[in-house]
């Protein structure tokens, strides 16, 4: 008998959509953390790191944009030293001449790692090879802006100045660009 209330119990639960059923169906809003603030943000690093760029990749995720620099060979314990930073607009440092960004909003990303050219060749004020930014909430566009004072210069266009973090993980620098605030 107890047995017959319990599988009864369970089909009514199931049925009607209440209690544990219905809990566990529920869909979760995302908790997006959106404290990093819009400043500039700087690591100190080694300029003598064994590293060089060697690919640059990006991910939507949930609550921001992501953008991986790997450098092959950099550890948390000797990283590239980066500055990023929002700027009116994005230029090659030592001519000045203006390199466009699409975007309502251009971060400056640099940081102390050549470019590996036989693994990612690109050009001044060419757009980041292989990437595509269709379906993106926040990233509009990214340009390569040189290698110069030995640091590695890159402009990415976002919707608007929205918050960000940048993280140094053994091998990659990732910058987080927030879909809202």
């Amino acid at each position: 008998m107890r047995r017959l209330a319990t599988v009864l119990a369970t089909l009514v639960l199931a049925l009607t959509g209440t209690g544990a059923v219905q809990a566990a169906a529920a869909p979760q809003a995302a908790a997006c953390e959106t404290a990093w603030g819009s400043m500039a943000k700087a690591g100190p690093g080694s300029l003598a790191m064994a590293g060089a760029l060697a690919d640059v990749r990006t991910g939507p995720h949930a609550c921001y944009d992501r953008m991986v620099f790997d450098i092959p060979g950099m550890t948390t314990a000797d990283p590239a030293g980066y500055w990023v930073r929002y700027v009116p607009s994005f230029a090659h440092i030592p001519s000045g001449t203006g390199i466009p960004v699409a975007g309502g909003a251009v971060i400056e990303i640099r940081f102390t790692a050549p470019v590996n050219q036989s693994q990612y060749p690109v050009g001044l004020a060419d757009p980041l090879p292989g990437l595509d930014f269709s379906g993106y909430q926040t990233f509009r566009d990214a340009k390569f802006g040189g290698y110069y004072d030995s640091a590695t210069h890159i402009g990415l266009g976002v919707r608007a100045r929205l918050p960000f973090r940048v993280l140094v993980l053994p091998g990659r620098l990732v910058l987080d660009v927030a879909h809202n605030w």
